[in-house]
């Protein structure tokens, strides 16, 4: 039971000068009295612009292949008010056909004349959040872009290397925006030049006004710049007050991973812009490091801390994960990065981890367009933060409260003045013990309260209704179902089979050529402007766990490009080799003109040459590729002909893949035994 005590009124007025001290004199008489805190409705304080999360990278690519109810079960732990996360934004990526860091997402428009907005799942995701969540503010952000958008001309000065600061990538990005308002009937609120990149003045001013000329309402958020990159993350601020039509451009300004070294990287130059300041990618890390669990215990408790600390110490009124769901495959990089882990659809299996509560208890407490009351936010005399929000008309008021890391309870005196009032004060609990837990309703008594917080915990206060906790359970898991065949007749035409996730390029399903039926295709084949690394374009699905199996499939040429058989996957993390063409495991190549090779890839390490050689064979007609393991023995067979029979320890087991080269090949009757 929590101890409750009436406040007088004459301590309110009292505490009113406490305040204008500093709240270390809380800690001086901590041991002796409670801590106290005016919540006063005339007290400044930036205005809140929510909690969200960036769907990017490939993400989000598994999500969509999930069976109902469970589909919707996690979009609704997601994104429905009042349910879980309640997420108040939601970013996705412009789609490149590019690797962006797990996967390759389309590109709805290919070339100056293409227009096809069902590519992908970006457009659906951004529909069922709107769906559940009418206010959602949607933003979007390029990785990469088709190769049409630039020409030699417009390499980078500094690098050489392809760029996406040309006038076509400022067509290419309002094209994306009235696309979404003309098929989808969605408003992009904010659109970013590109993602972790060093900015371009002159681009963001010719962005802005290609928006002005096709009257969009969308807004420049610059530059979601990562932390050493040029100048500096915040340096564009610097600009901003030199420029001001550059400062008259950007609506708000972004930075990733803002934490660094246990301190929030914000300038006084950022600030002094008084625009809106969003860690716009962010994640419960620690500030850049290694992805950590989801559950309470780890990251729960850190975003519990990040999300209040992000405010207090960086004046950010926007934090957005990446990513909403963890809907990639484990061997690729940067794995458990979603507030829901979700990548076994086969199985229906999903977990809602301990971050979706440490969020909804913002969320489900404040909405965009409240005020922080910065007189009534600070720090707690043992250890945790507080920060106070109130709505546009003062008419509620919530608290959201951290003890992370406090060994012993706290007591806090509240006081409202300033037009906040109160008759219940509702409270809600989340620690090693409870999740989101509504814990107690305390009577306020001529407009004050106490209340004693338990450690290492997080609450929300708040004078307002309607949360709630979502109680959608899901199926247990179960492994990718082997055997594993698809003729891809059932897949839609244009679109991309069941669990394959592309890596580079773009597979999806077109009529057979030479036979009939429907083939999977490579159909990528001019190299986008890249983001980071750029393998080969391969698409990859199985269980990393896989030992002694067969992968087989029907290839047929198309081009030039040789096409690709691949098993025994270990790792597909791209940033581990930058120029690696191909995934560590096994991997058989067949080129049109009848050379072959069997090769080992392995990351940071020469690829090893087990077999090679050549067959005749007509590029013309469909040829059977198959890998075979069985313990250290690798065998290669073509049409039913054994190519080659190695031994081989250097992968033991993974995950299968086709594969091609940037450019058109075609495959048919995918098989996957034990």
């Amino acid at each position: 039971m929590k101890r409750v005590r009436v406040i007088p009124e004459r301590w309110i007025v009292a505490t009113m000068f406490l305040l204008t001290l500093t709240l270390s004199l809380g800690s001086i008489v901590a041991g002796s009295q409670p801590m106290q805190v005016v919540l006063d409705g005339r007290s400044h304080g930036r205005v809140f612009d929510g909690l969200g999360a960036a769907s990017a990278g490939a993400s989000s690519r598994l999500l969509i292949d999930y069976p109902e109810p469970q589909r919707s079960q996690i979009l609704d732990y997601l994104f429905k008010p009042g349910y879980g996360a309640a997420l108040q934004r939601l970013k996705v990526e412009i789609g490149a056909d590019v690797n962006s860091t797990d996967g390759s997402e389309p590109s709805h428009m290919r070339s100056a004349s293409d227009h096809d907005s069902t590519r992908g799942y970006e457009w659906w995701l951004m529909a069922e959040a709107h769906k559940r969540n009418p206010q959602i503010i949607l933003e979007i952000l390029p990785w990469g872009a088709p190769g049409w958008v630039y020409s030699d001309s417009d390499r980078s000065a500094s690098t050489g290397k392809p760029t996406l600061y040309t006038p076509k990538m400022a067509g290419y990005l309002t094209d994306f925006i009235k696309t979404a308002k003309r098929d989808y009937g969605l408003d992009i609120g904010y659109v970013g030049p590109w993602n972790e990149k060093v900015h371009n003045i002159a681009f963001i001013k010719e962005l802005h006004r290609r928006l002005d000329a096709e009257r969009l309402a969308t807004k420049i958020v610059c530059c979601d710049e990562y932390p050493g990159q040029g100048a500096g993350q915040w340096s564009i601020a610097d600009e901003m007050l030199k420029d001001p039509e550059l400062g008259g451009a950007i609506a708000a300004i972004g930075g990733h991973y803002p934490l660094i070294d246990g301190k929030i990287t914000t300038t006084e130059a950022a600030r002094k812009t008084g625009k809106p300041l969003w860690s716009s990618e962010d994640q419960p890390n620690g500030g850049g490091g290694p992805f950590l669990s989801r559950d309470w215990a780890i990251g729960g408790r850190i975003l519990a801390h990040l999300y209040n600390k992000n405010y207090l110490e960086g004046s950010l009124t926007a934090t957005e994960i990446w990513s909403p769901i963890t809907s990639y495959y484990d061997n690729l990089a940067a794995p458990n990065s979603g507030l829901v882990y979700a990548n076994t659809p086969w199985s229906g299996h999903y977990n809602v981890q301990g971050t979706i509560w440490a969020t909804a208890h913002t969320t489900q407490f404040a909405q965009p367009g409240w005020k922080y009351l910065d007189s009534a936010s600070g720090t707690l005399p043992e250890t945790g933060s507080y920060v106070s929000l109130r709505s546009p008309d003062s008419a509620n008021w919530s608290v959201v409260l951290e003890t992370i890391g406090a060994k012993s309870a706290q007591t806090v005196s509240f006081g409202l003045v300033g037009g906040l009032h109160a008759k219940v004060v509702h409270v809600w609990e989340t620690n090693h013990s409870r999740t989101f837990e509504h814990v107690a309703d305390v009577i306020a008594v001529k407009g004050g309260f106490e209340y004693t917080f338990d450690p290492d915990s997080l609450y929300s206060l708040t004078t307002t209704t309607g949360q709630g906790k979502g109680n959608a359970q899901p199926p247990p898991a179960f492994p990718f179902p082997l055997p594993y065949t698809d003729n891809f007749d059932t897949t839609s035409l244009g679109h991309s089979p069941k669990y394959l996730s592309d890596q580079d390029g773009a597979f999806e399903v077109h009529p057979c050529t030479g036979r009939a039926g429907r083939c999977l295709e490579q159909v990528i084949s001019t190299i986008p402007v890249p983001w980071g690394p750029l393998p080969d374009p391969f698409t990859l699905a199985g269980d990393a766990g896989w030992t002694d199996y067969s992968v087989a499939a029907d290839v047929h040429f198309l081009s030039d490009a040789q096409a690709t058989v691949m098993g025994r996957i270990d790792s597909s993390d791209v940033f581990k080799d930058g120029h690696a063409r191909w995934p560590g495991g096994y991997v058989l190549r067949l080129k049109p003109d009848g050379a072959w090779e069997l090769l080992s890839a392995q990351y940071k390490k020469p690829v090893a040459t087990l077999a090679s050689g050549f067959v005749k064979i007509d590029r013309n007609q469909w040829h059977h590729l198959e890998l075979r393991f069985h313990g250290k023995n690798i065998e290669a067979s073509l049409d039913g002909r054994t190519l080659a029979s190695v031994e081989d320890d250097t992968h033991s087991h993974g995950m299968f893949a086709l594969g091609t080269e940037w450019n058109r090949v075609e495959f048919d009757d995918l098989q996957v035994r034990p």
